[in-house]
């Protein structure tokens, strides 16, 4: 029997029909489930929170937390309360608040100062990472409380108040804060002691932190600015260290010059008002003050490395006003001393640094060697940015490229190794990880909340050989010796003591670190 050829033919169509309507589905589905799975992933990847470093973040913030002087406001740490309420009250302000700088109870306002920057800067490129795991709240918050202090401590334009208490006298005492009773004497710099390091560091300060606070309080913000503006007046106008000016600040907070702070508030008051007579500042003045090709290493005292990173910003992403040749190659200058700083970082660069430990930990000084490993991390984290923001692909060094993933490299490796990945198997970050210094030298954590102790017979528990009653959570110890080796004594001072500047540090390199994605979104392309 014949077969009829139309039927057969229509069941062939159909049938091709519906094997090409399932192929275009299945095309469809797949496509579709390939772009939803790269759409999440490149979310995911660029939102990533490394989940030890979000963890090492949420500690080391709450130092600040420990540093606090004043009237304490939702306090955090059950062991502290309020001290040194009247501070200031002498001279009819209100000194109360700010951050003692250290183990001690002295409020020294050159590192605060700093201290206030550093924060403003991890702020303003890395607010974004702390909002991730809720810890930008937190940050404004401990920046407030140094800047509040500031204001105060500016009560006249070529005023400014830069020391509560007297240092020698402190030491004299191991007692708690909230049970100080000694006398505070007020320090301050004027026009006949001028103190252009201090005022300039504190002008950087509050200019930085104009810029936090521009989008959540602007008048407050507005006070910043002006009293960055008159403090960098002064600090220009009337030159002199305070070091020479103050003569008992040397064996504490020393300042072998204050070119450098001239150039770092200069560099934030141009970005924090886009005025450009400050661009012109740091241009002209660029020969006389910024040791161009000569790095040095970052620091509360040294601010250049700082200053070479931050206005190498501006030559990467441009300026807002038209820029002379002049000020254009100025930047040029400043951008490659800062390169020629980053280089010395690379463990693998012909120009790499000599100076680090057998474990390649960055190691400059035997006194608090943390600040310097912590300072060069975090800036190269930041610059690391700058170039992937930029579409920079190389950073030359003595006829070798390196990409900005090994800056980041090189910062991740100095980090692991404070939060443990170091010979010793120990957290130098009291509080994170299972194992971490016991007998950190801080007066506060050391004696118990309940001692009957006073001045002097307080220092049974300096002298004590148990471990402090109270945690000093957060704190960042000086670090360990050359030969990577690390003694938990509350006397080793040196390596045990912890400082809020090293926090500020370690608090922007960890912020810079915390998601897997390194392009950031800050006040770069504000």
């Amino acid at each position: 029997m014949e077969k009829e050829p139309h039927k057969d033919g229509g069941w062939v169509w159909r049938g091709l029909i519906l094997v090409i309507m399932a192929l275009v589905l299945a095309a469809v589905l797949i496509s579709f489930r390939k772009y939803f799975h790269r759409s999440n992933s490149s979310e995911a990847d660029a939102h990533q929170v490394v989940d030890k470093y979000a963890n090492a973040l949420s500690i080391a913030m709450q130092f600040f937390d420990v540093q606090k002087s004043g009237k304490l406001v939702n306090n955090k740490i059950a062991w502290r309360g309020d001290s040194a309420l009247g501070d200031g009250s002498e001279v009819n302000l209100d000194l109360s608040r700010g951050m003692y700088d250290a183990g001690d109870h002295v409020k020294f306002g050159f590192p605060m100062a700093f201290t206030a920057t550093v924060l403003s800067w991890a702020i303003l490129e890395y607010g974004n990472h702390m909002n991730m795991v809720n810890e930008l709240d937190n940050a404004h918050e401990s920046l407030k409380w140094i800047t509040d202090f500031l204001i105060n401590a500016h009560p006249s334009e070529n005023v400014l108040y830069i020391q509560v208490g007297d240092p020698k006298l402190d030491h004299t005492c191991w007692e708690r804060p909230e049970e100080m009773t000694g006398k505070r004497p007020l320090t301050q710099v004027n026009a006949s002691h001028p103190g252009t390091d201090v005022a300039a560091e504190s002008a950087a300060a509050m200019a930085a932190a104009s810029l936090v606070f521009k989008s959540i309080d602007s008048a407050y913000s507005g006070t910043l600015l002006k009293h960055a503006k008159q403090l960098f007046k002064f600090a220009d106008s009337y030159r002199g260290s305070y070091s020479i000016s103050i003569p008992g600040v040397q064996d504490f907070y020393n300042s072998t010059g204050f070119v450098d702070e001239l150039l770092w508030a200069s560099a934030w008051l141009y970005h924090a008002t886009g005025d450009k007579s400050y661009l012109t500042y740091v241009s002209a003045n660029g020969n006389a003050f910024a040791n161009r090709g000569n790095p040095s290493w970052f620091s509360w005292e040294n601010k250049l490395a700082g200053v070479q990173v931050l206005l190498s910003r501006v030559n990467f992403f441009g300026s807002k006003e038209d820029i002379s040749t002049e000020e254009s190659l100025s930047l040029q200058l400043y951008r490659q001393t800062s390169e020629i700083f980053l280089c010395g970082l690379l463990p693998e660069s012909p120009t790499a640094t000599s100076q680090r430990t057998a474990d390649g930990l960055v190691w400059v000084n035997q006194w608090n060697p943390f600040q310097y490993s912590v300072a060069s991390s975090f800036l190269a984290v930041v610059y690391s940015d700058y170039m992937l923001s930029s579409q920079t692909s190389n950073l030359y060094c003595s006829g070798k490229l390196y990409e900005p993933t090994e800056l980041r490299n090189f910062a991740v490796s100095q980090l692991d190794y404070i939060l443990g990945n170091n010979p010793m198997e120990m957290s130098y970050l009291v509080g994170y990880g299972s194992r971490y210094p016991q007998q950190v030298h801080h007066r506060g954590a050391s004696i118990p909340v309940n001692a009957n102790s006073n001045c002097s017979d307080g220092f049974k528990w300096l002298h004590t050989r148990h471990p402090n009653p109270n945690v000093a959570v957060g704190a960042l110890v000086g670090g360990p010796s050359l030969s990577d080796t690390y003694m938990d004594s509350r006397n080793n001072i040196s390596q045990s003591e912890p400082t809020t500047y090293n926090s500020a540090l370690i608090v922007g390199l960890i912020s810079g670190l915390i998601t897997s994605s390194s392009q950031v979104e800050s006040f770069l392309k504000n």
